[in-house]
């Protein structure tokens, strides 16, 4: 099949199967003599397999990692799981990172007026993090607050 019918198999797009070909994530197919790919039913399970790794958030690395280790049949389940379970350290410890963003934002935002002053402790914030209202949790101090240049009240609640 050609590379449109192999994009269309494996739900991967033409242009990132010549990519994941440029960088050795997948072997090159073989070529007719007018320089056309032709893939096999096993390049198309290949390229199914990188892009379910994909979805699950796999580097690029790891997912060249795993194409070796699903390649290899002597390969010790323990090494697969131990790539899985790295990968799942290296999720909760972003998901932590992005509760904090969130947290954080919901604070500055829940300490904006959010009306036409311009004082506004969330640019606050972004220019200079030391003399404003981060990190949470616990109550801003007012003197860090009045140094931001925020008008805002302790107690202002989000716009509705």
């Amino acid at each position: 099949m050609n590379i449109g019918q192999a994009a269309k198999a494996s739900n991967v797009t033409a242009k990132m199967i010549r990519y994941y070909e440029s960088i050795g994530l997948i072997t090159a197919p073989v070529r007719t003599q007018a320089n056309y790919r032709v893939y096999a039913n096993e390049d198309v399970h290949a390229l199914r397999f990188v892009k379910r790794a994909r979805n699950l958030g796999f580097s690029i690395e790891e997912v060249r990692e795993l194409l070796a280790l699903w390649r290899d049949k002597s390969r010790a389940s323990a090494d697969v799981k131990s790539v899985a379970m790295k990968h799942v350290q290296d999720l909760e410890t972003k998901i932590s990172e992005l509760q904090a963003m969130a947290r954080t934002l919901s604070h500055l935002a829940r300490t904006c007026h959010g009306d036409g002053r311009p004082d506004c402790p969330i640019l606050a914030d972004l220019a200079d993090p030391a003399a404003s209202l981060a990190p949470v949790p616990g109550k801003p101090k007012r003197k860090a607050r009045q140094e931001a240049g925020c008008a805002c009240h302790e107690d202002a609640a989000l716009p509705a």
